[in-house]
């Protein structure tokens, strides 16, 4: 019998596969989760450190969930500490205010964010500006392309020494962009078989895939986020933009819309903040107000 720390990276019927060891040692185990879970209404996730037993016979249970970063209903996933928000560059045509609310769920998440824009090979150049003009400032901005490989190398020495998620709308390439970079570090380290590398829509279960250098999730989208979870006086916070106008507003409570001397106003009018991002901080803060009346 023998005690172990590792990572959950996946969990299928009751069963949770945990990844533990180094170097030659490293392996994944099979585990049985410990009936205080259930008691104490927690289920253990893809993404948690853990806490096991391995057995003589080789079987496990999952004896205590180590302190999150963060935890995501829907998918259910824990520790994601790198979110990359993916649009396209066209087919779709790129949504901004969609992926500013991506970017509000991982900041509300404190998760570290990148923006990534895909199929650069069918992009118009004046789109693709517009993502460095509206986003460079703030995060890492990726321009890639899954048919020619460009900037995927980048992406991945983005990734290094993190736990990550691709989110965005469906359409933008977020499988073939994982399987890039999952096939990419297969070949390097052969950890990885081919034959776990999905295919267009196939992912019917959160997957949490070690790729050496990284660790990608794969799962079913991040595509249920509602503004029902975020405070009203919390959203402001959530635009690292706004940070250096903050608490300089004539009125403590300001919530930059239409009141007098809003200092995030004026840098939005002075173009010192991006005027797409505020019109998006908006058009979200007037939603969060329409929900507080029902």
């Amino acid at each position: 019998m023998a005690q172990l720390t590792g990572t959950i990276v996946k969990g299928i019927a009751g069963f949770y596969y945990v990844l533990a060891g180094e170097g030659e040692t490293r392996k994944v185990y099979e585990c049985k989760a410990r009936g205080i879970f259930r008691k104490d209404g927690v289920t253990p996730l893809a993404g948690d450190r853990v806490r096991m037993t391995v057995y003589e016979d080789g079987s496990g249970s999952v004896d205590e969930i180590l302190p999150r970063v963060n935890v995501f209903d829907r998918p259910p996933v824990a520790n994601v500490e790198t979110m990359i928000l993916v649009a396209a560059s066209r087919e779709p045509e790129p949504n901004f205010p969609l992926l500013d609310r991506f970017c509000v769920m991982a900041e509300q998440k404190n998760c570290r964010i990148a923006v990534c824009v895909n199929k650069a090979d069918i992009g118009d150049p004046a789109v693709l500006q517009r993502f460095r003009n509206v986003y460079g400032d703030i995060y890492p901005v990726f321009i890639i392309s899954t048919k020619t490989g460009e900037g995927v190398e980048d992406l991945r020495r983005f990734l290094k020494g993190s736990q990550a998620a691709l989110a965005g709308p469906s359409g933008v390439g977020k499988s073939s962009i994982a399987n890039l970079l999952l096939e990419a570090e297969a070949m390097e380290t052969g950890e990885i078989s081919r034959k776990t590398l999905r295919g267009k829509n196939t992912t019917r279960h959160t997957e949490l895939f070690d790729a050496g250098e990284f660790r990608l999730f794969d799962t079913p989208g991040f595509t249920s986020f509602e503004l029902g979870e975020v405070e009203e006086d919390q959203l402001q916070h959530y635009f690292p933009e706004f940070a250096p106008y903050l608490g300089k507003c004539r009125f403590d409570n300001c919530r930059h819309l239409d009141e007098p001397d809003c200092a995030v106003a004026k840098a939005a009018a002075d173009k010192a903040i991006s005027r797409r991002r505020y019109a998006s901080y908006k058009d979200m803060m007037k939603t969060l107000q329409e929900q507080e009346k029902y």
